[in-house]
């Protein structure tokens, strides 16, 4: 099995080039959403850690804005208790698809959390900064705060894409995106 990492910026569409490959999909994203959902424990570690923030289950987003956006070391916090969980989460996806000839690892923190190893094949999502940021403010959740937040806990978007096998101009349309992934998938 040969790994995939997606990398790129937040909101330039890795997640939607990840689903266009047709291989099995580890979305970090999707997954903490599910924790913040259903995981009864990560809500008790959260309410532990940060009581001021986190009182009622299921976990609400604008819980964890608020905890974000009142103090730094709130985001190193929650990303602690969250991750852990991810790394887990992974590696029974990465168990349960050991046979698949590829799979897709959509991981906003990849390089930064080290999840990458020495085998994966990069791919750099590369996109407009005016695109990406009128896509983000179509989003019912968007704060600016929160994106300059994320952006500030991860690596330059120039170190990913010199980390990266193969680079991706995302213009946010289907026929550019499969164009781009057929000739990776041919290359590999």
């Amino acid at each position: 099995m040969k790994r995939i990492g997606i990398l790129g910026g937040i909101g330039s569409g890795k997640s939607y080039i990840a689903q266009i490959f047709g291989c099995p999909v580890f979305n970090a994203d999707k997954e903490v959403g599910y924790l913040y959902k259903k995981d009864k424990k990560i809500f008790d570690k959260l309410k532990k850690s940060l009581p001021k923030y986190f009182n009622k289950f299921p976990v609400n987003k604008d819980d964890v804005t608020r905890a974000i956006l009142d103090k730094d070391q709130n985001l190193k916090k929650i990303i602690e208790i969250i991750h852990l969980e991810i790394r887990k989460k992974m590696n029974k996806f990465l168990k349960k698809n050991k046979n698949m000839k590829f799979v897709i690892l959509d991981i906003p923190l990849l390089l930064e959390n080290k999840i990458n190893r020495k085998g994966d094949i990069l791919v750099f999502v590369d996109s407009k900064k005016k695109d990406v940021l009128k896509r983000l403010k179509k989003r019912r959740n968007f704060n600016l705060k929160i994106l300059k937040k994320f952006q500030n806990i991860q690596l330059s978007l120039d170190y990913k894409k010199k980390k990266s096998k193969f680079i991706i101009k995302n213009d946010f349309t289907k026929k550019t995106a499969t164009k781009y992934v057929k000739h990776i998938l041919k290359q590999i």
